[in-house]
């Protein structure tokens, strides 16, 4: 089942403007054996604008190496200007729903399942974890199974929509004039209770995109509620560092599967059917390297000075993994 690509709507439930036969799954690495494992939903970051491949396969392989039957979310994002609204927050939540639902066909433990997100993949993690009892589902397969999940790593997460916001992830969620309740509720810090899950979070000091404020506005709302939490600043790093190796540096992060509704809208667009002039769709496929060729993301100077930052930063998911290790003893 490793490799397993599991649709979370049927056609009749999901309807994004900007979707185009797009609809959100889960990429599965799951071990071949009969054992009961702990259950890891990988949430890529992207600004809630693409699901960046970074931070797919390569933490996806980590947890797996640790045990974990692991599923990857290619959840909703907005690429262009169609607010998403909650749409995000309910395919997370489908996600959960459904692994919990055939806990016994994946072989996972329905009471161990756990979220890893990286930026606004963090942010709509965090998100499920406030809002759990928010989220219905009108399945009736899946209404009386709970969306909460058991614990998240949040990695440099998007958190606020208040003055250490990430604009554009908020702007991507609400579009350019939200109401004052939307923004609110988009600001995860208020609403962190004591049924919260744990949670693990680790960011950098010097992240120059999503302030390390948002981090530690969540973790002072765990430790004011009396959720159980670890927090952990690095002093060095970049934004979006994934899992902090050398491959990641690299820029080798398999299959970039996590594109799929980028694709098919630069698709749409370049054949003339949406709003959009169709030279954009061309421009957004060279933009995500769509042509299969590897993009460089950095000059070889900022190249070298990011890699003498993964020493400090690479041992995260070591971190994680003994932390929720304690969790699971402890529940």
């Amino acid at each position: 089942m490793t490799g397993e690509k599991i649709i979370l709507w049927r056609e009749d439930e999901y309807a994004y403007p900007d979707a185009y036969g797009f609809v959100p799954f889960l990429t599965s690495y799951i071990h071949e054996d009969s054992d009961m494992h702990p259950a890891m939903i990988v949430v890529p970051g992207g600004a809630y604008r693409k699901v960046s491949p970074s931070e797919a396969q390569l933490p996806a392989m980590e947890f797996y190496r640790a045990g974990y039957n692991v599923f990857v979310l290619t959840y909703t994002i907005n690429l262009l200007d169609e607010p998403l609204g909650f749409q995000p927050l309910n395919d997370i939540a489908r996600a959960v729903r459904l692994i919990r639902a055939r806990s016994e066909i994946y072989f996972i433990d329905p009471d161990r399942i756990a979220l890893c997100g990286f930026s606004a993949g963090g942010h709509l993690c965090a998100a499920l974890c406030v809002h759990y009892m928010d989220v219905a589902d009108k399945d009736s397969g899946y209404r009386t199974v709970s969306a909460r999940p058991d614990a998240a790593v949040l990695c440099y997460p998007v958190i606020t929509s208040g003055v250490y916001a990430h604009r554009d992830s908020i702007v991507a969620l609400l579009g350019n004039s939200p109401d004052t309740e939307e923004l609110k509720y988009m600001s995860l810090e208020y609403y962190v209770t004591k049924d919260t899950p744990p949670c693990f979070l680790w960011q950098t000091v010097t992240d120059a995109t999503v302030p390390v404020e948002n981090s530690y506005l969540f973790a002072m709302a765990c430790r004011r509620a009396g959720v159980k939490y670890a927090h952990h600043v690095f002093s060095e790093g970049v934004h979006g560092m994934s899992v902090a190796s050398e491959t990641w540096l690299e820029r080798e992060f398999g299959v970039p599967y996590t594109l799929e509704q980028i694709r098919r809208l630069a698709d749409a667009v370049a054949a003339g059917r949406t709003k959009y002039p169709p030279e954009q769709g061309q421009q957004i496929a060279r933009d995500f390297g769509l042509s299969g060729q590897k993009k460089e993301k950095w000059t070889p100077q900022v190249k070298e000075q990011i890699r003498k930052t993964l020493g400090e930063v690479e041992i995260w998911p070591r971190m994680a993994e003994r932390w929720l290790a304690n969790i699971w003893r402890e529940a």
